[in-house]
Formats: structure tokens, C-alpha cells, sequence
């Protein structure tokens, strides 16, 4: 009997010990976090491309037709996170996706100049426009875009009646143009514009949600063209402000770099890319939206032109990881 109590503490023993080493294999960190094993599969996967895009080429439905040729061409999964430009920056910056399609220059070159984004590649672009009851009430109609966001400044300042500005207000593409406008314009944004009355509403909101809403409220905003084209039969407004070199709307894909992020998937990045980049691709860009609204949504950007001003991009190239 004692032999068998003795053979039994021994095992029980010994199966401690293996579990307390098994448990090691995954030890903790000085601050309580575990600490991933040596066999970490990177975030993405082979099989798997993630991309931060803005809401406005979501909301046009070309993300959704890219999507589902690609797949069917490559059998990778794409996963298009949607949101805006300063968001999609952020999680490139983070690591959270392998790549980003995004549409402010200014942001872009930032995420490239800190080390985060390589391989930009130029895509397309379209122009944004003034769009505003047809009523027109700040008298904006054929003025240059500075001058109409002047117009509308000083109408909205002065409480003109029925004059109001819903902006998208989320660091998106398109609220950094309208940013640009308004220095433009002779204003600055923080001071002269954000709490100036209830003229300038911010709506914190995509595209869509935000033409919407400007709809509602038969305000003036400013979207990119394809958005207010694919949301055209739920609103009254119309296109005020749509000519003008300032209200050009160009949009690029950057990869995130690995060497900030060992997970991210370089290469699939590069794949997709290179994927976007080619003349068949670019010509379904260039077509997408013509049987539906009569014109292209999109004019996609060839070489040489693409280097030149006012674009001064690469739109050609192939890229590695």
C-alpha cells in the first residue's frame, strides 16, 4: 500500500512539472503581458491582404467590384476596413493593416516621411465639389472655391437664414481638403471656423452619412465627386462649386512597412499594388460608374502624366516588398 502511495506522489509530481514547464513556453512579461512564442504567425496571413481605405471609395461601390475581381483572380482575401483617411493612416501606422488607399497628400507624405509607408503608387483621382441647395442662399454659384468658402463664411457668420456647412469633421481626406480651403479662403480652421456659430455643423461622419445629413438640413458640404454622384437620388443638393485646380482629389495606395511591422503581409501588399497599377485595372477604374450614372466615377492615372503637375506622383512602377 505504501508503495502505491509512493508510485502515485510521483506521478503527480512529474505531471506538475511538465505542466508548469508547457506553461512557460508562453511566460509573462515584467508588465504582466504574455509574451508571444517564436512561432507567431504574422497579423495578415499569406492568404490574407488588409486595407484601411476612406469611406468615400467605399461608399461609390468600386472598393466592392476591385474586391470581388481580385479574389477571383488571385484567391487572396481582401479585407477593406473602411473609415477615414487620418483613421486608415493610423492603423497603417499601428500595424493593423498591410497597406492603405487614401486620398490626402499632405497625410500620405507624413506617413512616408516617418517611415511607416513605403511603395506609393498613385491610382486615380476625381475633384471634389460644393454641393448645396439649389436655392443657393450665401450666392456661391460660379465663384472660385476660395471665394465661395469666403461667401459662405461671412453669410453664416451673419446668420443668413438658411445658410449653414455640415462638415465631415473626422480627419478624413476630405475634411483635410476642406481644412485647406478654409486657409485658403485667408481663415484659420481652429480659430476662426470650429465654434463659430451654428452656422458650421460637424458631423463626425463618412460621406454618405454626412451628405445625408447636410441633405436634412439643406446645408452646404464639400464631397468628392463619385460619393455625391452615388448618393444623388436621396438628395435635393446639387453640385454649386465644381470647377477649380484646389479641388482636386487624387487618390494613393502605400504599403506599411515591415520593417516598422514584422506582421504585416509585404507581400501581398506589393501583389495588390502592382495588381492595382496595371492598364486592365486601371481601365475598370476608369469605366466603373458609366452604365449607372452616365460618366465615370474615376480617371485613372497613366505615366507620364502622373508625374507631372499637379499630381507629382508615381502611378507606374512596379513594387517589391
Amino acid at each position: 500500500m505504501k508503495t502505491n502511495v509512493a508510485i502515485l506522489s510521483t506521478l503527480a509530481i512529474a505531471i506538475l512539472l511538465i505542466l508548469a514547464a508547457c506553461a512557460g513556453c508562453t511566460g509573462t512579461a515584467p508588465d504582466g503581458n504574455a509574451t508571444p512564442s517564436a512561432t507567431t504567425a504574422p497579423a495578415g496571413g499569406a492568404n490574407l491582404v488588409r486595407i484601411a481605405t476612406t469611406t468615400s471609395l467605399e461608399n461609390t461601390g468600386l472598393l466592392a467590384e476591385l474586391e470581388r475581381v481580385y479574389e477571383n483572380e488571385t484567391g487572396v482575401d481582401l479585407q477593406f476596413i473602411s473609415q477615414g483617411t487620418g483613421q486608415s493612416i493610423d492603423s497603417g501606422r499601428r500595424g493593423d493593416v498591410d497597406l492603405v488607399l487614401v486620398h490626402a497628400p499632405d497625410l500620405e507624405q507624413q506617413f512616408i516621411d516617418d517611415g511607416f509607408g513605403i511603395n506609393p503608387r498613385c491610382i486615380a483621382y476625381n475633384y471634389f465639389i460644393i454641393v448645396g441647395p439649389e436655392s443657393d442662399p450665401a450666392g456661391i454659384a460660379n465663384m472660385s472655391p476660395m471665394e465661395a468658402f469666403q461667401a459662405i463664411y461671412t453669410a453664416g457668420t451673419n446668420q443668413t437664414p438658411g445658410v449653414a456647412f455640415v462638415s465631415r469633421g473626422d480627419n478624413s481626406g476630405t475634411h483635410s481638403q476642406e481644412k485647406t480651403l478654409w486657409k485658403e479662403a485667408g481663415y484659420n480652421y481652429t480659430t476662426d471656423i470650429l465654434d463659430s456659430g451654428a452656422w458650421y455643423v460637424e458631423a463626425g461622419k463618412g460621406m454618405g452619412d454626412t451628405l445625408i445629413l447636410a441633405n436634412e438640413q439643406q446645408a452646404y458640404t464639400l464631397s468628392d465627386e463619385g460619393t455625391y454622384l452615388s448618393f444623388a437620388d436621396r438628395l435635393t443638393l446639387v453640385p454649386v462649386v465644381a470647377e477649380g485646380a484646389e479641388l482636386l482629389n487624387r487618390y494613393s495606395a502605400i504599403a506599411v512597412n515591415p520593417e516598422k511591422h514584422a506582421g504585416v503581409n509585404a507581400q501581398g501588399a506589393a501583389d495588390f499594388i502592382n495588381w492595382l497599377t496595371t492598364n486592365e485595372t486601371k481601365q475598370m477604374i476608369g469605366e466603373f460608374g458609366t452604365e449607372e450614372f452616365g460618366k465615370p466615377l474615376f480617371t485613372p492615372l497613366y505615366a507620364p502624366e502622373c508625374t507631372e503637375p499637379p499630381f507629382n506622383c508615381t502611378c507606374a512602377e512596379p513594387v517589391t516588398p
